[in-house]
């Protein structure tokens, strides 16, 4: 009896975890295709000497060599490199921390409108990264954008500076428009979390006395782990792919 129950208790887990990867194929597929792809696919073709896709110009690590040894080379690759590090680092820090700020906030109860809000937040997830740089771009000109035209209103003419048009400002800028633009994927993905974690656990914090930052800091966070190193994952892997935004808002002179 306690065989057949075992055994009838392993074909419900194997059910379970079957349409669960089933449900998950699609979205798997699609980000294999367009996101893992192109980026275990530029570390393949980095070892032959053309660009091209059926290239087979083999040259192994004479692209490499090249680049750590030639001075020029050197300078522009870590410079891209230190500017795609610090990109990253603008959406773990802001992204992100919003992102479990906003979700914090919309699980409160007696919330009203948390719906408009959700959607509000993930509104420009929506769309495309190249009408947004563009709109940004509009937005922070120096002379006739929207930013400057308030600023000026204000009395606070001195913080009109040419965000996108001084090497400065230009990356902090963009890391901040990308970040603003993402937000929404965050704040779902904890907002699901949260909704996972059970009432009675803040009831018993409740009790004990512990104020709103306690229960945040020893009960929200570590049961937010899980999601917290998903989130991570995703914001890495779109970084490192992240070329639309910065082409949308570069400026004339390259900044």
């Amino acid at each position: 009896m306690i065989q057949l129950n075992r055994q009838s208790t392993l074909r419900q887990r194997g059910g379970t975890a079957l349409r669960w990867l089933i449900y998950l194929a699609p979205a798997l597929l699609l980000y294999t295709a367009f996101m893992a792809f192109p980026l275990f696919d530029s570390v393949r073709l980095s070892f032959f000497k053309s660009g091209s896709f059926l290239s087979k110009d083999f040259v192994g690590f004479d692209n490499y060599i090249r680049l750590f040894l030639d001075k020029q080379n050197a300078l522009r690759f870590w410079s891209a490199f230190g500017n795609t590090w610090y990109f990253f680092f603008i959406h773990m820090v802001v992204q992100n921390i919003l992102g479990i700020l906003f979700a914090v906030l919309l699980m409160e109860k007696g919330l009203k409108g948390a719906g408009i809000y959700r959607t509000i937040i993930f509104i420009p997830a929506t769309l495309a990264v190249l009408v947004t740089g563009y709109l940004w771009k509009l937005i922070l000109n120096p002379q006739w954008g929207a930013l400057a035209i308030l600023l000026n209103k204000l009395g606070l003419t001195q913080f009109s500076l040419p965000w996108l048009g001084d090497a400065r400002y230009a990356l902090t800028t963009v890391s901040l428009v990308s970040a603003w633009q993402w937000v929404g994927m965050p704040t779902m993905m904890f907002l699901a979390g949260l909704q996972n974690i059970s009432d009675d656990m803040y009831e018993a914090a409740d009790i004990a006395g512990a104020t709103k930052l306690q229960t945040f800091w020893y009960i929200t966070l570590p049961l937010l782990r899980p999601v917290i190193g998903i989130v991570t994952i995703l914001t890495f892997v779109g970084n490192f792919n992240a070329f639309d935004v910065v082409f949308a808002m570069e400026n004339v002179n390259g900044a």
